[in-house]
């Protein structure tokens, strides 16, 4: 059986990093595919190099001097390059890279490059098969993945050269052309490898130990979460949850491909096991997580209105200026549409002017200061009065509940509170039912 490990930008960012992923790899011989991200932060004020390929972006379409940005960025490569005594021509690589831009590649080329040159380094370190991502994950022109191509092309490629390095976040239209991920792809890219092959496992090397049941940022030394189901994962995903991206759920789930998030820095520590039924536990909180800045347009429809047509219509003006509905909350003549404030920042005047105008519609009006917090567990389901105990946790805290639902699954309650008691609400979540 073979296992496909991913490393994201903090287990690239330096020559020091590539030597403990090489230690990774040789301490278990399943470990036959190697899915990398571009290098990262070295320490805290440094610069992610895909940040800086979008940046390198901005200067060639608008004609500015970019000799620094690429200097920069040539400079993280051949550090790695150098201090590893790697065969890579870098140098020739930044040639070919930028002769193709200046020919018409487009920014998802240039901006992938990162993830292009890291795999080329780290198939020279390891003695493993370089193979390009735009030969393995197929688009169709749509944009949808084509999966029957796809494993196609990986399990061939595999079965060909035995061990291979494959930069992640990207594939390719039919044409050729590189299509890119969103941000975090790169967790897509080695799900996908995974599902390809029926590997045993997929494992994520990142910088935690795994995946904690709170942001550290916001709750001191959170317990670290030992066993989570797909579904759980997705939801703390969704909600702000920065470990895995949510995506990288769907293509292992259906062979259930355990996923492992583990940390490069700290190899021997245990980690978070995702997969589909996660042993019993006595918390009957897995995780939480969510997200701040959030906009509620508050609907009121005319009563003698069909409430399923005027939200219809509402969704499609939403649609029309391009804005993705986070929520919806309804009750008799009145629905709530709840999205992130930067989706609507720029026009959300005309936004408002429009849905006044939809047939059906009363009134509306617009609330930013929303954060939403996501109490997430798959035991929630098995004991009644979670949504009591939410609620009489607030209360005792002070803090205004603005809005409250729970999906069918009753694996999640989501609730919304002011920008400036999301920190606080997480943290007298945590110490009363986790603590």
């Amino acid at each position: 059986m073979i296992t496909v490990a991913k490393f994201g930008g903090s287990s690239l960012a330096s020559s020091e990093q590539f030597n403990k992923v090489k230690n990774i790899i040789e301490k278990d011989k399943k470990r036959r595919i190697v899915v990398v991200s571009a290098p990262g932060k070295r320490f805290k004020q440094d610069s992610k190099v895909t940040d800086l390929l979008y940046l390198l972006w901005s200067h060639v379409k608008y004609g500015v001097d970019a000799s620094n940005i690429i200097a920069d960025i040539k400079e993280r490569y051949l550090e790695i390059k150098n201090a590893l005594n790697l065969s890579v021509d870098v140098e020739r690589e930044f040639e070919i890279i930028m002769q193709n831009v200046k020919n018409g590649a487009g920014e998802e080329y240039l901006v992938s490059r990162g993830e292009f040159l890291c795999a080329k380094l780290m198939a020279s370190y390891l003695g493993f098969a370089f193979v390009d991502s735009a030969e393995l994950v197929k688009f169709n022109y749509d944009g949808v993945l084509n999966e029957d191509q796809t494993i196609e092309a990986i399990k061939s490629k595999f079965e060909e050269v035995g061990a291979m390095v494959v930069p992640g976040f990207y594939g390719a239209y039919p044409s050729g052309e590189i299509k890119l991920f969103s941000r975090g792809g790169s967790d897509v890219s080695g799900s996908i490898m995974a599902m390809s092959i029926s590997a045993e496992k997929y494992e994520n090397w990142t910088d935690v130990s795994g995946v904690l049941v709170a942001d550290p940022r916001i709750v001191d030394n959170p317990c670290r979460i030992e066993e989570v189901t797909y579904d759980e994962l997705r939801e703390l995903s969704y909600m702000g949850a920065s470990v895995l991206h949510e995506e990288s759920v769907f293509p292992v789930r259906e062979l259930n491909i355990p996923i492992y998030i583990l940390n490069t820095n700290k190899p021997d520590e245990k980690g978070t096991k995702i997969c589909a039924k996660a042993t019993a536990n006595d918390r009957f909180v897995t995780g939480i997580a969510g997200k701040k800045n959030f906009s509620v347009f508050n609907v009121t429809k005319s009563v003698n209105s069909d409430k399923l047509s005027v939200i219809s219509d509402v969704l499609q003006e939403f649609k029309r200026f391009g804005v993705k509905v986070e929520h919806i909350h309804t009750s008799v003549d009145t629905f709530s549409i709840i999205v992130n404030s930067k989706d609507v920042d720029k026009n959300v005047f005309d936004l408002l002017s429009e849905l006044k105008h939809v047939q059906g519609v009363v009134s509306v009006d617009v609330d930013n200061d929303l954060a939403l917090v996501a109490v997430v567990g798959r035991n929630m389901v098995l004991k009644p009065g979670i949504s009591a105990k939410i609620f009489s946790i607030f209360g005792k805290n002070n803090i205004n509940v603005k809005t409250i639902s729970q999906g069918t699954k009753e694996i999640n309650i989501i609730v919304g509170v002011q920008n400036a008691d999301f920190e606080k609400a997480i943290r007298a979540v945590y110490s009363e039912v986790v603590e």
